[in-house]
């Protein structure tokens, strides 16, 4: 049997687009390939950015801020040493862009002046640290990417 170029052009097309529907069935199926957003409540939490934007000038305010490192037995965020730890509330969030699975939240738990997060909550990669906290009536917001 011949083949026309009419014919080769149809069947050129057929391929073409099965092709793509292939690889559109497979990327909305397939939980490899699942891409999340940041958070759930985006559009309610774009009402609070103004809070964060305010936390954040009264943290760049303060003459020692935050400060984190990275030990054997997990990250270590410390506070002011300034400032009574006693007195400090809030809590720490984790963020793993890659994996929202893997996101978490921590009460703030200070002792001489630094909180511990263990190891065994922490992957490796890039997270974004958050720390909401308080400290007399006055709220602080410090945010960093991280490589753990």
């Amino acid at each position: 049997m011949k083949i026309n170029w009419g014919t080769g052009i149809v069947i050129a097309f057929i391929c073409f687009i099965s092709f793509i529907m292939y690889f559109i069935i497979k990327m909305n199926t397939d939980s490899k390939y699942d891409h999340d957003l940041v958070i759930e409540e985006y559009y309610q939490a774009e009402l609070g950015f103004q809070d964060e934007i305010d936390k954040e000038e009264n943290s760049n305010k303060l003459t020692e801020n935050i400060s984190w490192k990275k030990t054997e037995d997990g990250l270590i965020i410390t506070f002011p040493e300034n400032l009574d730890s006693q007195d400090i509330t809030g809590k720490v969030s984790l963020y793993r862009t890659s994996n929202k699975k893997l996101d978490f939240d921590m009460p703030i738990s200070i002792s001489n002046n630094q909180m511990l997060i263990p190891n065994n909550k922490l992957l490796d990669g890039r997270w974004n640290l958050k720390v909401d906290w308080q400290y007399k009536e006055t709220s602080y917001l410090y945010k960093k990417e991280i490589m753990y």
